[in-house]
């Protein structure tokens, strides 16, 4: 039996997965398996299986143990769940569609993108609140984020209008998504713009979208953001990350790009 960690092996995870009786068990080796990026044949199975479960329902009719599948098959680098994901995208529970924006996005399979496509119909003018609830009718911030990621270029003018959406989490997703697929420094400092907003939340969304794209013209302004010094070193460690994949800089004798070499200034004044 492979020994495995936090009181579970391997074996138990998908046993556990797999039985109906106990759905806190199920919920947790489904978290469990995308924790530790178990990629067995009989775990993912396990975790197709589970993304079509009935059994493990909220009050409000959502599927929990649907959302925490495929959160964990967006971990696996297994490109046989991409069109489990997709139809996932389908799923009247908002969560699960979110979670299975969210997957393919870490997946990179461009196959899905015509499926998320279909979630922007309407444009900004249907990106509408539901009533009662805490979230809006698709979740459009991992939407344009798998868009960006996945680099669909044609997407662009689909895109562009979610600046204005009246959510300012979903302008950062925009803006974000834009700057992925064009480059354009207009879009990076609209990220940029988002690091002054007045509320907290925003501020870390603003700094993990822009180490999460690159963007090396904000290192001075993600230094100097009013948030947790922690979030910011990530950020820099993103902006750190570009610049070396992307920056001339000399393996012969060490030497780093400027920009590399100011990032790192930056993040140690942090720590």
């Amino acid at each position: 039996m492979e020994q495995g960690v936090e009181g579970l092996t391997v074996e138990q995870a998908i046993a556990n997965l797999q039985q109906t009786e106990d759905l806190g068990l199920r919920y947790y080796a489904a978290w469990w398996l995308g924790k530790f990026r178990v990629s067995q044949p009989e775990a993912i199975d396990a975790l197709l299986r589970a993304l079509e479960d009935e059994a493990d329902r909220s009050p409000d009719g959502g599927y929990p143990l649907r959302r925490n599948a495929a959160r964990a098959l967006g971990k696996l680098n297994e490109p046989r769940v991409v069109p489990a994901l997709i139809q996932g995208l389908d799923c009247p529970d908002y969560y699960v569609r979110e979670a299975a924006a969210q997957a393919l996005e870490q997946l990179g399979d461009q196959s899905c993108g015509s499926a998320l496509i279909n979630l922007l119909a309407g444009g900004v003018e249907a990106a509408i609140p539901v009533p009662g609830k805490p979230h809006l009718v698709q979740p459009y911030e991992a939407i344009l984020e798998a868009l960006g990621t996945l680099g669909l270029e044609e997407t662009v003018p689909l895109i562009q209008p979610f600046l204005s959406h009246p959510v300012e989490k979903v302008q950062l997703a925009a803006a974000r998504a834009l700057y992925q697929l064009t480059q354009e420094p207009q879009y990076g400092e609209r990220l940029v713009q988002g690091l002054q907003a007045d509320k907290l939340p925003l501020r870390r969304s603003a700094l993990i979208d822009l180490g999460a794209v690159g963007y090396l013209s904000g290192a001075d302004a993600i230094a100097q953001t009013l948030a947790e010094n922690s979030l910011k070193v990530i950020a820099l460690k993103g902006l750190l990350e570009y610049s070396l994949r992307h920056l001339p800089s000399s393996p012969e004798t060490g030497e780093f790009s400027p920009e590399s070499i100011h990032i790192m200034q930056l993040m140690d004044g942090l720590l």
